[in-house]
């Protein structure tokens, strides 16, 4: 049988799964969308996408269609039916399916469209990227001034992981006014003397999850940080270089733009992060 997924208050084989062609997610991009990891069968960091989710729905002034019990409900029993042991559950709600297209939103009485389904990834704790850094490159960041709001306008970040595809490295970094904002889908560190450097919350940069839980667990290992924009020359200088994300967890940058960074290899803080993440976030996955 093949993955069961979730469409508006239904489990439903994915073929079975349709939605309007008039939906304003599929015509204006106009929806919201978390990922929430699953370590074996268990969900991270659920509590953190739920509160940013909701986040995402006030900025936009779309309904809250479901609490967060409901959520939690959802997601487990996609989990069980899919039989998800590592992986991903994938949420997104749009402003719904007005009958036809129009720039101006929607009535009230317009139900948004809630759409889950899972991605089964095995090795998603043990990735080989994890061993031997990734590769990044830097390039301009052109999107639009509200990323703090997790929107499914992907467009600009789908062609930044192009770009390095071409290049042949693993990401890109995206640069405004001569400063790192963050990577195509994932928050921006360095480290230097000791100090973990990552540029501080505001409209520019996603409001990460998986940040907001590392640098927790990192202030509770005495680990001094910085909250400060830094430049790709910066970086490149550095000790240590990584990055975070749900479906990364912690991800040691090891070359900027052709430079290596410190011995062009996974420093220690990065390694001890990641290890600190995955072992604390196993004990609070619910």
């Amino acid at each position: 049988m093949g993955r069961i997924v979730y469409l508006n208050g239904e489990y439903l084989p994915e073929s079975e799964a349709k939605i309007s062609i008039f939906d304003r997610g599929f015509v204006f991009a106009d929806a919201v969308y978390e990922v929430t990891s699953v370590l074996d069968g268990k969900l991270l960091d659920f509590e953190g996408h739920c509160a940013r989710l909701k986040r995402s729905l006030n900025e936009l002034q779309i309904a809250e269609p479901l609490t967060a019990d409901d959520l939690l409900a959802i997601h487990r029993e996609l989990v069980a039916r899919n039989e998800i042991t590592n992986g991903l559950v994938y949420l997104q709600i749009s402003r719904g399916d007005p009958g036809d297209r129009d720039f101006a939103f929607p009535a009230d009485d317009v139900a948004p469209t809630v759409v889950l389904f899972t991605q089964s990834k095995p090795g998603l704790a043990d990735p080989a990227g994890a061993e031997q850094g990734i590769r990044v490159i830097s390039i301009p960041d052109i999107r639009w001034g509200r990323r703090d709001i997790k929107t499914v306008q992907l467009l600009y970040p789908s062609m930044g992981k192009m770009m390095a595809k071409k290049a042949g490295v693993d990401d890109a970094w995206f640069v405004q006014d001569g400063l790192v904002t963050e990577g195509t889908a994932n928050n921006a560190y360095i480290v230097k003397g000791g100090k973990i450097i990552t540029r501080p919350l505001s409209n520019d940069i996603l409001h990460g999850i998986t940040r907001a839980t590392l640098l927790e667990y990192a202030r509770e290992a005495q680990m001094e940080i910085v909250e400060k924009t830094f430049t790709i020359a910066e970086a490149q200088a550095a000790d240590e270089a990584f990055i975070t994300g749900a479906s990364t967890f912690v991800m040691p940058v090891v070359e900027i733009d052709g430079v290596p960074v410190g011995a062009g290899k996974p420093g220690p803080v990065a390694l001890r992060l990641r290890e600190i993440y995955l072992d604390q976030g196993r004990k609070a996955a619910v």
